[in-house]
């Protein structure tokens, strides 16, 4: 198995538009994005659900 090269790219590229549409596409890669950041704050560990802890006033 090869490297993928520009003419694969493009035509990967035009099946996604395809079975897609212009107007699912950023709405895709968001939840994509959305799914490895969720994924990779799992990894590391980070919990984000004390998102609003007041500081202490001294």
């Amino acid at each position: 198995m090869g490297k993928l090269g520009m003419t694969e790219i493009i035509v990967i590229l035009l099946i996604v538009v395809l079975l897609f549409g212009g107007k699912k596409i950023p709405e895709l890669m968001k939840g994509i994005g959305k799914g490895m950041k969720e994924f990779k704050d799992a990894k590391d560990g980070v919990d984000n659900t004390n998102t609003n802890v007041e500081k202490k006033k001294d």
